[in-house]
């Protein structure tokens, strides 16, 4: 049964895509973001002009900076922040819920953030747990999906995870579209890895790209991104299946490979010589393979899991490690099995 409202948090490109989405099925969509500045550009020109313009919003979407406004008797959020900002935005919104004399653990929510707390590398599942507790009606929307397109419907697969498949089929029916099809899981570990992780091989990949290493490169470092991605979800709980799905090699495909992927447009910059902050000034979005980097890497060394793009990418970025000398040390590793 879809609910009468959902909010939307976070008017970003992404979260602004999904609420459009929404509003496909859900008679009432609240869209909250943390500048006022923003939000009353958005309900002025009924449109998010920094950053999905030219898509006009529907009329049932409403935009609004006050958090309180996002809660009502539905208790439906979608969370859709950087994953620097999701343990604050999910604190900010329990004490919204407990405001209103409502209890956060009769809420659902999704989100739609790719990444790790980058204060203790959990997963979003753990930090939502933590905050809200843990009950059935939490789970994570991932795919290979850009905003602007699943905004404007054109064709979109995407997967909905949660620990019960029952509740994951359920909660899909608030996105699924004639043109978008949602698919649903209960491999909720497997599903946000694949989404954390393939930004880290798209800036591998426009690294490589960026230094005119040629498409042979390009898709050898997709490639042996996937077996790293696949090492790293089964050692922490995932099923191999789920990485060789749309959360898996269909968002690192599409990441890898189109220049609407900023951690690839990112990964160019670095091949082409600019600094990191110069490439995230000229983006002007949340690149979130940058702080994912430094995560991943803590998460392998920790559990000794053999991810050597995801090594190189990180000392490129944090130890300023020439980009070309990064490569010849990914061709120079001991030959070894394929699928090892």
């Amino acid at each position: 049964m879809l609910p009468n409202h959902v909010s939307v948090l976070g008017a970003g490109s992404w979260g602004t895509a999904l609420a459009v989405l929404l509003a496909h099925n859900i008679s009432r969509i609240t869209l909250w973001g943390r500048d006022p500045n923003q939000i009353n550009d958005i309900c002025k020109n009924a449109e998010n002009q920094k950053y999905l313009p030219e898509v006009p919003l529907p009329e049932n979407l409403h935009a609004t900076s006050d958090i309180a406004d996002t809660v009502d008797d539905s208790l439906c959020f979608l969370i859709a922040v950087p994953s620097k900002a999701y343990r604050e935005t999910l604190e900010l919104l329990k004490k919204a819920i407990l405001a209103s004399d409502k209890n956060p653990e009769n809420s659902t929510i999704i989100w739609a953030t790719k990444g790790f707390d980058p204060d203790d590398g959990k997963l979003l599942s753990q930090v939502t747990e933590e905050v809200f507790g843990t009950f059935d009606n939490q789970g994570v929307i991932s795919g290979p999906s850009f905003a602007r397109e699943t905004a404007v419907s054109l064709p979109t697969a995407l997967t909905l995870a949660c620990r019960s498949e029952e509740v994951a089929q359920s909660l899909s029916s608030w996105f699924r579209t004639e043109s978008t099809r949602v698919y649903f899981s209960d491999d909720p570990v497997g599903v946000q890895l694949g989404g954390a992780v393939k930004n880290v091989m798209a800036i591998a990949a426009g690294i490589s790209d960026g230094l005119g290493f040629g498409a042979n490169a390009r898709t050898a470092l997709i490639t042996r991104g996937l077996s790293e991605m696949r090492r790293l979800g089964m050692k922490l709980g995932g099923r191999s299946e789920t990485f060789m799905g749309l959360t898996g090699v269909g968002d690192l495909i599409l990441t890898c490979t189109d220049n609407q992927s900023r951690n690839r447009r990112f990964g160019i910059g670095l091949g082409e010589g600019e600094s990191s902050n110069q490439i995230a000034l000229k983006i002007g979005q949340e690149i979130e393979g940058i702080n994912t980097v430094h995560e991943l890497f803590g998460i392998s060394q920790r559990y000794q899991i053999d991810m050597p793009i995801t090594e190189q990418v990180y000392h490129i970025i944090y130890d300023n490690a020439d980009p070309a000398e990064a490569v010849q040390k990914l061709l120079r590793r001991d030959p070894k099995a394929e699928s090892v």
